[in-house]
């Protein structure tokens, strides 16, 4: 009898991890951020302020669901390097609202660009807290082992859509304290790359500037997630 009971929780078990995982639809209104997280999600990172340019406070935060799923996540160039992994998904919302007191409005779900609990290496969970300054909205993450990175995205509203504003890929290796900061403006098409030694901290560094010559901005549904915009040779962002 055990054995049959064992042997019925995991076809139950396997049988839960084989349906293809739907996310939800956010509401579309709502007059505060517990009536907008869907159940069996919890909020992960939230944050307040003006990302419309109309002097009103909207709201941005992150969640994640109760459990591990299968999920397909893109690694590479984004397109053919897709990898199935077992972890709990997130989404990212931004709601904006129009009076002081007024409902929050849905402007965006994305259930890709956070990156998930276990894509962080070494260093365990790579989400950082978001924030808000000048009307933009930066998503930060940080990981690795003996290198580490720091990855940190700023998007803007601009055009009835999300567009990468600026962005920048920090790097830099724990034992012997080498660095490199690769620093991205996408609104003024300007590439900054800053490099040298973190000792004692006091910081050793070159800087140089070139164009960046990017032709199309990447908005929340083009850029998919972290690391998977090659934007130069065997440069990612």
């Amino acid at each position: 009898m055990k054995t049959k009971l064992i042997l019925l929780f995991l076809l139950f078990h396997t049988a839960i991890y084989a349906q293809p995982f739907v996310f939800p639809e956010l509401p579309e209104y709502g007059k505060s951020i517990a009536t907008l997280v869907p159940q069996n999600w919890k909020i992960l990172d939230s944050v307040s302020g003006d990302l419309n340019n109309d002097n009103i406070k909207d709201i941005a935060f992150v969640i994640e669901f109760y459990r591990p799923v299968k999920e397909n996540r893109a690694y590479g160039d984004n397109e053919t390097e897709i990898i199935t992994e077992i972890q709990k998904p997130r989404i990212l919302a931004v709601y904006f609202r129009r009076s002081e007191k007024g409902a929050y409005r849905l402007s965006t779900q994305n259930n890709n660009f956070i990156l998930r609990s276990e894509e962080g290496g070494e260093m365990g969970d790579p989400l950082r807290p978001m924030n808000i300054t000048a009307n933009n909205l930066t998503l930060s993450f940080e990981g690795g082992g003996n290198w580490r990175w720091k990855l940190n995205y700023s998007f803007k509203y601009q055009d009835k859509d999300w567009m990468l504003a600026k962005a920048n890929n920090y790097a830099y290796q724990e034992g012997t304290g080498e660095m490199n900061d690769k620093q991205y403006d996408f609104l003024n098409n300007k590439r900054t790359v800053v490099s040298g030694t973190i000792s004692s901290g006091t910081l050793a560094s070159e800087t140089f500037e070139q164009p960046l010559n990017v032709k199309t901005m990447r908005t929340f549904n083009s850029f998919k997630k972290p690391w998977t915009w090659e934007i130069r040779s065997d440069e990612f962002l």
